[in-house]
């Protein structure tokens, strides 16, 4: 290799874009394009051709820029066109209107032949971008639509068998997990559904602590504790609160020397409820220590769900039970604080208490 060659091939090398393409990262791509003299051709970063000489390779940051050097399109990645990542994301909102639009949930067969890919490469790509498998997915719109039937009033099993149930056993066998409480009472926004309650003050401010039959359902946080009593009944219209008694009053004093000191746990039953993706992402916080925080993208990483970031911080977002699904020991990439439903300041102090523990 001449001393030139060798400059150029070093200076390539040390390029951060170059890692990229060696990888044929396709979190790169429509970034930055690299062109290719001995062929006279440009590619995406996440091209599956051979990895060309460093000598031989420049970074343009357009398409224009790499055709107004000389160089035509790859007909392998089509850097013109939509990315792979783009292609995939268009094919799994398609298959995704597929399953809503459908009586009932599709095979994978079913799926496969409407993308016109195997069934091996849907299932994968789908679960990729989505954070579910297919079937997960159909189960959890059907079971939003059983909700959504319930809501306007519909009967029980109209809309057992509006959602798109094979039986009214096959839901039964999982009402609880499915609405939290019998069908019945669901319909009728959570009448007869008895939710104690209380507020108290701690040294993050008031906290309102709440538990159904089944355990722990809320701990909220705030500065007004009226407001955190109308966030409850929001949950439920129609239960029936009931104010703390004594034998509950224990167990709230047991929430608030939790929030004060996370590392010790809470020993007491929670219930739970979301949707199939955010009950993986609240359980994959629930395994991260207390002094140990982790990005968004490693929970998305975590539950098989790479591409699903964005869906991961909207499941922080949802969750109701602070500290104790501890969606406060998520921070951004850089360990900044991101956004959190009581406030960055709590969050903040939460962080320091556990650090310092």
């Amino acid at each position: 290799m001449s001393t030139k060659s060798a400059t150029r091939a070093a200076a390539v090398v040390s390029d951060p874009r170059w890692a990229a393409v060696v990888a044929a990262d396709p979190a790169a791509d429509d970034r930055f394009f690299y062109s290719v003299v001995t062929t006279g051709v440009y590619c995406r970063p996440s091209c599956a051709s051979r990895t060309p000489r460093p000598e031989n390779v420049a970074f343009h940051a357009t398409v224009a820029e790499a055709e107004a050097a000389g160089f035509r399109a790859c007909k392998r990645c089509k850097p013109g066109g939509l990315s792979q990542a783009e292609l995939h994301a268009e094919m799994v909102a398609a298959l995704c209107r597929y399953i809503e639009d459908a009586e009932r949930a599709p095979r994978l067969t079913a799926l496969a032949a409407h993308a016109g890919l195997s069934a091996y490469h849907v299932h994968r790509i789908f679960k990729a971008i989505t954070g579910l498998t297919p079937r997960a997915y159909a189960a959890a719109r059907r079971d939003a639509r059983l909700r959504e039937e319930l809501g306007r009033g519909c009967t029980v099993t109209e809309a057992i068998y509006g959602a798109g149930y094979g039986s009214g056993g096959r839901f039964y066998a999982r009402a609880e997990q499915v609405l939290g409480m019998t069908p019945s009472a669901y319909r009728a926004g959570g009448a007869a559904t008895a939710i104690r309650f209380a507020v108290g003050e701690c040294s993050l401010g008031s906290i309102l602590v709440a538990a159904s039959e089944r355990g722990v359902c809320a701990i909220l946080l705030g500065d007004d504790p009226d407001k955190l009593v109308r966030d409850l009944q929001d949950r439920f219209p129609r239960a029936e609160l009931i104010g703390g008694d004594p034998e509950f009053e224990r167990q709230v004093a047991s929430v608030v020397a939790f929030v004060e000191a996370p590392g010790l746990g809470l020993d007491l039953p929670l219930d739970v409820r979301g949707t199939a993706f955010q009950q993986r992402v609240w359980q994959a916080l629930r395994a991260i220590p207390a002094g140990a925080t982790v990005c968004y993208a490693d929970i998305a990483e975590r539950i098989g769900a790479p591409r699903s970031v964005r869906a991961v911080a909207q499941a922080c977002a949802a969750n109701a039970l602070a500290v104790a699904i501890p969606c406060h020991r998520v921070v951004q990439r850089d360990g900044g604080l991101s956004g959190y439903r009581w406030g960055v300041e709590r969050k903040r102090k939460l962080l320091d208490r556990e650090a310092s523990a």
